[in-house]
């Protein structure tokens, strides 16, 4: 509960770029006045500093395993108090039901939380999802307050090319006044020009400072991303020199034990580090998405809602006090806020499965070796190549070659009890032994494996099918650990500190067994992402993601 009282600081107006010793007096959760001290006009040394608090304006809550109250309680400590948040991943499980969870959830938390409409369910034709949000749907949501925007147009394509499906979802957000997310990486020229001039407004995937010139060019805003695999930052934050306005920091996808860590405060620090302009910098962090998305949330102005944070200096950005709507909820890394109560939707058919079900066989059983189209996957970016690989033949099927990091990729059919498993070859992910499974899986979560051999790939699969949902890792010699994500196969009901480690004992162990990416199962989640180029793999088969079509293994 709020209460009334009154906190003495060093007050940073960002709008005016001012920094001025006062009392912020906060009555029943607003800000009723800041009395600034008549005698000095500089910042005191000796005082912390308040300013609005950090905004991500772009994130999967469920990539970080928890529901919306647990990722509150941990994103508060590092000075976040709100999100622009796309329920995309549990609409793709559970459809509008889904969205509606993440709403119910968020409500037992004082954390704003905007949430998008989720535009593209199921987000292409060639997947297996659980569900799908027609544009009626998407209407039907534009009634509820707090979904404030149109998700990510990933299927830049069909805006391209007028798919009227597409198209009538996007006037449906014009015609509500929404803000609609754009998701086009690569695009570049013309077609990004098009692409925005058909409403998008931002882009959160450009990969290359030139890529994100020309959408800016376009009109888009610029969102700097830094998750726990793709990771944008350095080649995009000096764009804020130029571009500040237009400019906002997001994580899009951040797991429980980086969520512990950090959050946008440590963008913050390193733009400031980098040398920008701590206006600048700030801009982005805490009033550009409040004025993009039309946030209900306090700026630290009388009469605002008593949204802000106090850090010790604007260098390290360390977070002294988070609070909203007048209540303390985080102190000194401390959450204040109580663990919520938390339901566990979900739908999960999947059977288990036997290590024959992930066989390949080869075109000549006589050979010794075959040529294969092997995905390329690269630690910190969603995108991937093709990258030709030599596999073994043995008893006429093709089999990992471990020493040479031609690993077996597999998607499992979660939604239907007897589809076969689409079985491919992957380099980049390094494991000496053992297997990786997860009902993570973007877009449709599916279950994605990745493993040495057909058992540890059976046994890791069916850890999670027995969970319905999970992040499993399978070694040798009996190391087998699940973290059960009951919730949608997306995220675990349980306290977020308590996931937070039981997801670092498993990422460990997924290291252990060789592993060199920094976010082994984040990585792991974006090899069915067909919407990023250039070769990834659905549950129907492998796909080049350039062309649109399916494409065989063997070469």
């Amino acid at each position: 509960m709020s209460a009334d009282f009154a906190l003495r600081a060093n007050v940073v107006d960002i709008r005016n770029k001012t920094t001025r010793p006062g009392t912020i007096w906060v009555a029943g959760g607003r800000i009723e006045r800041i009395e600034y001290e008549a005698t000095r006009t500089t910042s005191d040394p000796a005082l912390p500093y308040a300013l609005p608090g950090f905004v991500d304006a772009h994130v999967h809550v469920e990539s970080s395993l928890l529901v919306p109250a647990e990722f509150a309680r941990l994103a508060v400590v590092h000075g976040t108090v709100a999100t622009v948040s796309d329920p995309h991943e549990i609409g793709n499980v559970l459809g509008v039901a889904g969205v509606e969870f993440m709403l119910d959830n968020a409500r037992q938390s004082p954390f704003h939380f905007c949430f998008g409409a989720p535009s593209c369910v199921p987000a292409t034709v060639f997947e297996t999802a659980g569900a799908i949000i027609t544009a009626d749907d998407i209407e039907q949501l534009f009634q509820r307050p707090e979904i404030g925007y149109l998700a990510e147009m990933m299927n830049w394509p069909g805006v391209l090319h007028g798919d009227t499906d597409v198209m009538h979802k996007i006037a449906l957000a014009r015609q509500y006044g929404r803000p609609v997310d754009g998701h086009a990486p690569g695009l570049r020229g013309e077609d990004a020009r098009r692409y925005a001039a058909a409403g998008m407004s931002t882009d959160h995937e450009c990969f290359t400072a030139d890529e994100a010139l020309d959408k800016l060019a376009c009109g888009m805003h610029i969102l700097i991303r830094e998750g726990s695999a793709a990771r944008n930052f350095d080649a995009l934050v000096d764009l804020l020199h130029e571009h500040s306005a237009n400019i906002m920091f997001c994580s899009d996808d951040k797991h429980p034990d980086s969520l512990v860590l950090n959050h946008i405060d440590e963008l913050v620090r390193r733009a400031v580090a980098r040398g920008i302009d701590v206006w600048k910098v700030l801009q982005a962090a805490c009033l550009n998405p409040v004025q993009h998305y039309r946030l209900d949330l306090g700026q630290l102005r009388d009469g605002d809602a008593a949204d802000f944070i106090v850090v010790d200096n604007l260098q390290d950005f360390r977070v002294q006090q988070t609070y909203l709507r007048g209540e303390l909820v985080a102190e000194h890394g401390r959450a204040l806020l109580p663990p919520g109560r938390n339901a566990a939707p979900n739908n999960f058919v999947a059977q288990p499965v036997q290590p024959t079900d992930f066989a390949l066989g080869a075109q000549d059983a006589n050979a010794t070796a075959a040529q294969v189209r092997a995905i390329r996957c690269y630690d910190g970016q969603l995108i991937t190549s093709a990258d030709p690989a030599s596999v073994p033949v043995q008893a006429g099927l093709l089999v990992p070659d471990v020493a040479n990091d031609v690993l077996k990729l597999t998607v499992v059919n979660r939604y239907q009890a007897d589809a076969k498993p689409a079985v491919a070859f992957i380099r980049g992910f390094g494991l000496q032994r053992g297997a990786l499974a997860s009902s993570v899986g973007h877009d449709s979560h599916n279950i994605t494996a990745v493993g040495c051999s057909d058992e540890a790939i059976a046994r890791a699969v069916n850890l999670v099918i027995e969970a319905k949902g999970g992040l499993a890792a399978v070694g040798d010699n009996g190391e087998d650990l699940l973290l059960p994500l009951p919730v949608a196969g997306l995220m675990s009901d349980g306290e977020g500190y308590a996931v937070a480690e039981a997801y670092t004992a498993v990422d460990q162990l997924a290291k252990h067994l060789g592993s060199p990416l920094r976010a082994p199962f984040m990585t792991l989640s974006f090899m069915a992402l067909l919407v990023i180029p250039a070769l990834k793999l659905s549950d129907k088969g492998l796909f080049d993601g350039e062309k649109f079509e399916f494409v065989s293994v063997l070469m």
